[in-house]
C-alpha cells in the first residue's frame, strides 16, 4: 500500500506515535504552508517527503532551523509548478520537520510527522514561501464503547493485511505491523494516509471531523482496492497459466519435431505424400488436380499442431477418397433384372418396367443420363425398400438418405470448408461412401422437407434432381463441380401434394398404391413370414400359418394399406411361439385361431360394413388419407326448427362448404324430389360424419352429403352396398376426385359391391389392372340427379 508521489517521492514510514502528546501540541497560529502533490498527510503519521521546487526548499530549510513547524497541504492540481495559495485545499495537516536529509542532485528530503488537522484561515505572506494563519480543527472520538466503531475498526484492519498479501511490492511485514497498532484513531490515519488511491479521495478522508465516519469511508475504500487487487490477480493467474501451457505445448513440439527428424520424417509431409501417392491413381480432370496440388502445397507448409490444419487435411481425404469418374459396371440382362426385381417385391410393375426400360435404353446406346423417380404413395407399401433392389437388379451400390425434418440448406451442398468442423453436403457424403460415381441413391420423405432461417433444402435439391443441372453440382465444402448426372436418384414421398411444385416438375412420378388383401397374403407368404422365421431362429416346420390365419391377422388387427403393422403383428405371433419352444411347453406347428387371439388378443379392428340401410339419411363415401383408402359414412338427420344446418365430425372448411352445397341443391330440387318445401324452414339439418376425433376435409365426399340429405328429406333409403365419391357444385354437376385406386381398394375391404364414380374418373379405372376390379360394379354419373337416381330406394 505506497501512495503515489505527491510531486515529489515519498516512502511511508511506520509509527505509532504518542497520541496524547500530539494532541498537546501547541499549534502557531501562523504557519508556512508546504504544498504537497498527491499525498495527504494525517496526523501522527511519519512521512518522508522529496523537494526540490525552489521555494520548498527555502521553506524546508527555515522550518528546520527555526520552530520546524510547518502546515502540510495537499494541492488542487499536482501538475502546476507553481500553485498560489487559492490552488491549495484548505484543509491540511500540521507538521513537524523531524530530519532533513540533503541530496547530491541539490534536492532535500525531510521527514515529517503530522501532529493535528488545521485549516488555513488567511495567507500572510508569499514570499519566499506561503506563511498562512490557521485555526486547529479537533477530531471527535465518537462514544465509547462502541460495537459498530470496534467492528468497523477490526475490519479495517483485516481488509487492509488482505490488501497486503495480495500486492506483490508491499512485504509481507506489513501485515505484522498492521497487526501491532493498538491505537485505532491512529490506525486509521495510517491506512488512509498509505492506501493507493487518487489524492483526492485522501483529501476527502482527512476533511471527515468525525472519527467513526472517515473509519465507515475507509473501509469502502480498501474493499474497492481489495476487489480490484482480487480481479488482478486472477487475470494474472489465467495468463500465466496460458502462457506455461504454450510454453509446455512448445517445448514438446520441439522435442517431437527432434524425435521425428531423428527417426526421418515430418508427419505433416509423410500425410500429405501418402495423399499425393494416392492423387496419382484419381481420374480427375484438371480443375480437381490443380485444386488438389495447391492445397496439398499450403498444407505441407503448416504446423502440425495448427488449428487449421486438422481441416485442411480433411478437405485433402475427402477429395482424394471421392470416386472421381469411377463407375460401376451395370448388369444389363433385362431377364436377371426382372428375377431380381420380382424375388425382393410383389406387385408394384410400373416402378419395375421403368426401370427395365432404363436397361435396355442402357444396352443399345450404352450411356444414358439416370432419370429421377418419385415414388409417392401411402406408408408400407414397400417405396424405400424398393431402392434397395433397384440397385441389386443393376449391379449399382446403394445409398440412402433421409430428407424428413431437414430444415438446413447446408445439408445437402455441405458447410465452406473456412468453418470450424465442416464437411461436405449428404450428397457427397454418401457417394464418397459407396465409392462409385453412379450409385442408386434413395431420396426418402421428400414430401417432408422443412424451411427456416438457415434456408430451405428443397431449392437445394432442384440442382441435385435436374438431369440439366446435376452435371455440375457444386458444393460448398469441395468449392468444385461434381458429376451427379450417373447417380440414379428415387425419391419417395406419401403425400405428392406437399412436395415443391418446382422440384415435383423435374421428376417422374410414380404412383404406388396400397396392396389388396389378396396382394398382403402373398407378401406375407413370399417374404415377410420366411425373413421373420429366419431372424427368431424359429424353423419353417416350427411355425405354419395357413391362408385364413393370414386373412383373419390382417382384417382383424390392421388396417393400412402396406404391409407395416402385418410384419409387427406376425413378429408378435413368432415371438409368441418362440416363447413356447424355448420353454419346453407343447406348441402346435400349425398355428389355430385360439393360438393366435392368445398371442394377439382381442381384434382391434372390426371390417367397415356399409351394407346395413335401416335408416334414412346414411350414405357411404371413400375418402383418400396419406395411410390409403377409406370408407366412411356421413349422417343426416332433421329435428323440429327454424331451418338451420349444423356440421359435427371435425369437419374442415371445404366439407362444411360441401354442405351447404349440398342443402341448396336439394332445396332448388324440392318439386322434382316431391319434398314440401316448408320441410326446410320448420326443420333444423344436422351432418355427422363418425370418428369426430379424426379431422375430415376435401370435396369429395359431395355426392354423399348430398344423397344423405335427400334420403332425409324424402325418407328414401340409400340402397344397400352403395358408396360413392365425387364433388358436386351448385349447377348439379359431378367432378371428378382423386386417389381413385386406393378408394376401390377401400370399398373391396369393406364389402362393397357398387360404386358411384364422376364420369371423368372412369380413365383411372381403366388404368387400374382388372384383378383389383373384381367384384365391383361402377356406375359413372355426370350429373347429381343420376347419382340421386342410382342411389335412392323407390
Amino acid at each position: 500500500m505506497l501512495s503515489p508521489n505527491d510531486g515529489d517521492e515519498f516512502i511511508s514510514i511506520f509509527s505509532e506515535g504518542d497520541e496524547q502528546r500530539l494532541n498537546e501540541v501547541n499549534i502557531p497560529e501562523q504557519l508556512p504552508v508546504l504544498a504537497l502533490r498527491n499525498a495527504v498527510l494525517f496526523p501522527g503519521v511519519i512521512m518522508p517527503i522529496n523537494i526540490s521546487r525552489e521555494k520548498s526548499v527555502k521553506l524546508a530549510r527555515t522550518a528546520y532551523s527555526n520552530a520546524k513547524n510547518i502546515a502540510a497541504v495537499m494541492q488542487r492540481d499536482s501538475k502546476q509548478d507553481d500553485p498560489s495559495f487559492d490552488d491549495l485545499h484548505k484543509m491540511g495537516t500540521a507538521a513537524r520537520i523531524l530530519r532533513l536529509l540533503e541530496i547530491p542532485n541539490g534536492s532535500i528530503t525531510i521527514i515529517l510527522q503530522g501532529t493535528r488537522r488545521v485549516l488555513l484561515e488567511n495567507m500572510v505572506s508569499d514570499d519566499p514561501f506561503f506563511v498562512a494563519s490557521v485555526s486547529v480543527q479537533e477530531e471527535i472520538m465518537p462514544a465509547m464503547p462502541n460495537e459498530n466503531y470496534d467492528l468497523t475498526v477490526g475490519s479495517v484492519r483485516d481488509v487492509s493485511m488482505a490488501i497486503v498479501k495480495l500486492s506483490p511490492h508491499i512485504t509481507p511485514d506489513a501485515v505484522s505491523a498492521i497487526k501491532n497498532i493498538d491505537n485505532r484513531q491512529f490506525l486509521i490515519n495510517y491506512l488512509a494516509s498509505n492506501t493507493e488511491v487518487s489524492g483526492d479521495e485522501k483529501q476527502k478522508l482527512l476533511e471527515l471531523d468525525h472519527v467513526d465516519e472517515r473509519a465507515a469511508s475507509l473501509l469502502e475504500v480498501l474493499l474497492r482496492e481489495r476487489q480490484a487487487l482480487e480481479l488482478k490477480s486472477e487475470i494474472q493467474q489465467k495468463v500465466n497459466k496460458g502462457i506455461d501451457q504454450h510454453n509446455r505445448e512448445f517445448f514438446l513440439h520441439e522435442q517431437m519435431k527432434a524425435i521425428q527428424a531423428e527417426l526421418g520424417g515430418n508427419p505433416v509431409e509423410q500425410e500429405v505424400r501418402l495423399l499425393r501417392e494416392k492423387a496419382k491413381t484419381k481420374k480427375w480432370n484438371e480443375d480437381v488436380a490443380e485444386v488438389f496440388d495447391r492445397e496439398a502445397t499450403k498444407t505441407e507448409k503448416m504446423m502440425q499442431h495448427s488449428g487449421e490444419y486438422p481441416g485442411q487435411l480433411n478437405y485433402l481425404q475427402t477429395l482424394v477418397d471421392l470416386p472421381w469418374g469411377e463407375y460401376s459396371e451395370d448388369k444389363l440382362d433385362l431377364d436377371e433384372a426382372q428375377k431380381a426385381l420380382d424375388n425382393d417385391h410383389y406387385g408394384l410393375e410400373e416402378v419395375k418396367e421403368r426401370m427395365l426400360e432404363h436397361l435396355a435404353v442402357l444396352k443399345l446406346k450404352g450411356d444414358l443420363k439416370s432419370p429421377i423417380l418419385c415414388l409417392y404413395g401411402p406408408p408400407g407399401v414397400g417405396k424405400t425398400s424398393l431402392g434397395k433392389s433397384v440397385a441389386k437388379a443393376l449391379g449399382r451400390e446403394f445409398g440412402r438418405i433421409s430428407l424428413g425434418g431437414l430444415h438446413d440448406e447446408a445439408e445437402i451442398r455441405g458447410h465452406r470448408k473456412t468453418y470450424i468442423g465442416a464437411m461436405p453436403g449428404r450428397i457427397v457424403q454418401t457417394i464418397k461412401k459407396c465409392k462409385t460415381s453412379n450409385p442408386v441413391i434413395v431420396l426418402d420423405e421428400v414430401d417432408k422437407v422443412g424451411s427456416d432461417y438457415r434456408g430451405d433444402p428443397s431449392s437445394a435439391l432442384l440442382e441435385v434432381l435436374d438431369p440439366e443441372q446435376n452435371s455440375a453440382f457444386h458444393d460448398n465444402f469441395l468449392e468444385l463441380d461434381y458429376d451427379l448426372s450417373h447417380v440414379l436418384f428415387i425419391t419417395t414421398a406419401n403425400n405428392a401434394a406437399t412436395i415443391h411444385p418446382a422440384l415435383r416438375d423435374r421428376m417422374e412420378m410414380i404412383s404406388v398404391s396400397g396392396y389388396t388383401q389378396e396382394e398382403k397374403v402373398e407378401i406375407v407368404k413370399r417374404h415377410l413370414l420366411p425373413r421373420l422365421l429366419q431372424d427368431h431362429g424359429v424353423k419353417p416346420q416350427q411355425l405354419q400359418i395357413p391362408d385364413e390365419l393370414i386373412v383373419a391377422t390382417i382384417e382383424d388387427y390392421t388396417r393400412e394399406s402396406g404391409v407395416r403393422s402385418v410384419e409387427k403383428q406376425l413378429a408378435k405371433i413368432i415371438r409368441h411361439t418362440a416363447k413356447l419352444i424355448a420353454s419346453g411347453k407343447a406348441c402346435e406347428p400349425t398355428l389355430t385361431l385360439s393360438a393366435l387371439r392368445e398371442a394377439l388378443g382381442v381384434p382391434k379392428f372390426f371390417k367397415d360394413k356399409a351394407l346395413e340401410n335401416a335408416f334414412t339419411g346414411v350414405a357411404t363415401g371413400l375418402s383418400w388419407t396419406p395411410n390409403g383408402g377409406e370408407i366412411v359414412f356421413v349422417e343426416a338427420s332433421i329435428s323440429k326448427g327454424k331451418g338451420t344446418i349444423t356440421t359435427t365430425g371435425s369437419l374442415g372448411d371445404v366439407m362444411k362448404e360441401s354442405a351447404v352445397i349440398a342443402l341448396e341443391y336439394v332445396r332448388a330440387q324440392d318439386e322434382r324430389l316431391k319434398i314440401d318445401p316448408k320441410m326446410f324452414t320448420e326443420n333444423n339439418l344436422h351432418i355427422h360424419v363418425p370418428e369426430g376425433a379424426i379431422p375430415k376435409d376435401g370435396p369429395s365426399a359431395g355426392v354423399t352429403m348430398v344423397t344423405a340429405i335427400a334420403s332425409v328429406f324424402t325418407g328414401r333409403k340409400v340402397r344397400r352396398g352403395l358408396a360413392m365419391t365425387g364433388e358436386v357444385t351448385l349447377r348439379g354437376k359431378v367432378l371428378p376426385v382423386g386417389g381413385i385406386k386406393e378408394k376401390m381398394l377401400a370399398a373391396k375391404r369393406a364389402g362393397i359391391t357398387d360404386i358411384l364414380l364422376p364420369a371423368e374418373n372412369k380413365r383411372d379405372i381403366e388404368e387400374i389392372k382388372e384383378k383389383y376390379l373384381q367384384g365391383l360394379n361402377f356406375t359413372f354419373v355426370e350429373a347429381v340427379q343420376e347419382v340421386l337416381d342410382s342411389a335412392l330406394e323407390a
